[in-house]
């Protein structure tokens, strides 16, 4: 008799192997069997703790968006000086961080500091006499050289009298022609009491809100000045945390912030270049206006500078230059010469922005025109100040999620296909 084992069953191994791919499945997810629905509520538990988590976050850092999102776009526009400050210094990020986040405090306040200086310089030139009056400077006792002067075509204004007098006397002048009353030392009295009683009544009041305002731009700009340093010093890290973070595909999330840093650098870059053609255009106006009336005392840079930030301002625009010089210029008797500048500066100088924004948007961002127009027009009607960078950067992520959409439709499509 031979000791040799019979032949195994092939149908007893099959079920063996399948017995032992059971087990090992068991042991390898213990979330399947009885302990699936401990899981499904842990994670339903965590879900909503999550988002009672991050409503509470957002609520807490409502009040520091705006300054975080222009810190943002800050530190994407001025990148290349970032670059530059890091290959100076050796590589040295903080010492980088810090030369790039003072040199953007200056570049923003420099240019208002110089302007308020020249503002104030040019208001204490006008204003410097302490005894206005509607007199000829020529003639004490208060006549005109010739005698009465006779009343000219706008509310009894001697025009002639006005063109030829000094700041003081133009500016009494002008507020005789709307008010009707000379404007001699008992009106300024009068005047002063009138300021003085509405001060005192409203002051309570204007004080605390000024108060509130001016501390929450302070805290503003405290906390944007605080994050360009750090996006400078520790964005990579800070970028590499959200994207370990975020569900989002990194391919997609990096598509993202290309989309945010482009669409940056095209809108500062377009509302820069539109201010500066506008206000390019308006100190032309001014020029013509002034030099071919022979009208004194209009400071043109000063008014073309001043023009050119307005046209940054949202809701102000070049507008609130151009119609100033047109009010002035009207007051002095350059009826035609102000009803020209105002022409000019509705038909050419504000339309510029239109033009101007949408080109410089469609070429930087490849948005189209009439969509960077609305986008921009409809983020400062909706949003505020703010819009103008939001509006456009909103329609980019829009464009990127659509066509991110798509590309997961059609890779889905291919994956269920035979």
């Amino acid at each position: 008799m031979s000791d040799t084992p019979p032949p195994a069953d092939d149908g007893a191994l099959d079920e063996l192997e399948q017995d032992l791919t059971e087990r090992s499945a068991e042991l390898l997810l213990p979330s399947r069997g009885k302990n699936s629905i401990p899981r499904v509520v842990s994670l339903i538990v965590l879900i909503g703790v999550l988002i009672f988590t991050a409503v509470l976050f957002f609520r807490v850092m409502a009040l520091f968006v705006v300054p975080l999102f222009l810190a943002g776009v800050l530190v994407v526009v001025f990148e290349p000086v970032f670059k530059w400050f890091l290959r100076k210094l050796n590589h040295r990020t903080p010492l980088a961080a810090l030369a790039t986040t003072v040199v953007i405090l200056a570049s923003v306040f420099a240019p208002c500091a110089l302007l308020t200086w020249r503002a104030y310089a040019e208001i204490h030139h006008v204003l410097g006499d302490p005894i206005w009056t509607t007199a000829d400077p020529a003639t004490p006792d208060g006549a005109p050289p010739d005698g009465e002067a006779e009343p000219g075509h706008f509310l009894g204004v001697d025009f002639d009298h006005l063109r030829e007098g000094s700041p003081q006397h133009r500016f009494a002048a002008a507020y005789e022609a709307l008010f009707r009353r000379p404007l001699n030392n008992d009106e300024i009295n009068r005047l002063r009491q009138d300021v003085m009683e509405q001060l005192r009544s409203r002051a309570p009041k204007s004080v605390l809100v000024g108060l509130k305002a001016i501390g929450a731009f302070g805290l503003g700009l405290v906390v944007m000045t605080v994050s360009v340093y750090f996006f400078f010093a520790d964005g990579p890290a800070m970028v590499k945390t959200l994207m370990h973070l975020s569900p989002l595909d990194n391919a997609y999330e990096s598509e993202l912030l290309e989309r945010f840093a482009e669409v940056s650098r095209a809108v500062v870059l377009a509302t820069v270049l539109a201010a500066i053609v506008q206000g390019t255009l308006a100190g032309l106006g001014y020029w013509l206006a002034i030099t071919f009336t022979g009208a004194e005392g209009w400071p043109i840079f000063l008014l073309t500078m001043l023009t050119m930030i307005l046209a940054m301002v949202p809701f102000v625009g070049a507008a609130a230059g151009w119609v100033v010089v047109s009010v002035g210029l009207f007051l002095q008797g350059h009826t035609g010469a102000a009803v020209a500048l105002a022409v000019y500066g509705a038909g050419i100088v504000s339309t510029a922005d239109n033009v101007v924004k949408p080109l410089v948007l469609h070429g930087q961002s490849n948005l189209h025109p009439l969509l960077a127009l609305l986008s921009v027009l409809g983020g400062v009607t909706v949003l505020g100040p703010i819009g103008i960078l939001v509006g456009p950067m909103l329609v980019a992520f829009l464009q990127a999620l659509l066509t991110m959409l798509r590309k997961e439709l059609d890779l889905l499509e291919e994956e269920t296909s035979p």
